[in-house]
């Protein structure tokens, strides 16, 4: 991105805020990067954030894993997302279903926030890359990675 521009919206689901904030995956690292460096900037919501809590809270979540490691990754996350405020207008996007019904909050938040971008691992969610008629593109996490070291390539970076 050049200097001036302004950063790239983006919406993580839960299993990318795991590789990043828990699991610090290297081949992420990119990703990690663009993000504290304010040129892509996450957005989250009540309930993203909720379900992020609820996964890193269970016992069944790396139950090697003490509860201070899990909290404390939870608040890097919050620390570095915007978190978009309920919508009060209750106008319904007009979005494709996604197959599984817990990961429509991405497509919704990546909608609201306008997002460029929705990151996910998700395969249902990854099934809705091809929909032209969503106002966002969705990418893998190494997708969104190439996307950035492109980026990087061209702006020299």
């Amino acid at each position: 991105m050049s200097p001036l521009a302004p950063p790239l919206p983006v919406v993580l689901d839960t299993n990318v805020v795991l590789d990043l904030y828990v699991f610090e995956d290297p081949a992420l690292r990119v990703l990690q990067t663009a993000l504290g460096a304010g040129t892509l900037v996450a957005w989250a919501e009540d309930a993203t954030l909720a379900e992020l809590g609820f996964v890193l809270a269970s016992r069944h979540f790396l139950p090697g894993r003490n509860m201070e490691g899990r909290s404390t990754a939870l608040e890097r996350y919050r620390a570095s997302v915007k978190v978009l405020p309920p919508d009060a207008s209750g106008a319904a996007l007009e979005l494709p279903r996604c197959k599984d019904r817990d990961d429509q909050k991405f497509l919704l938040l990546a909608a609201r926030a306008g997002a460029a971008w929705l990151v996910s691992k998700d395969k249902r969610v990854l099934s809705m890359a091809d929909r032209r008629e969503l106002p966002f593109v969705i990418l893998t996490p190494r997708q969104a990675v190439a996307r950035l070291e492109a980026q990087a390539l061209v702006t020299g970076r």
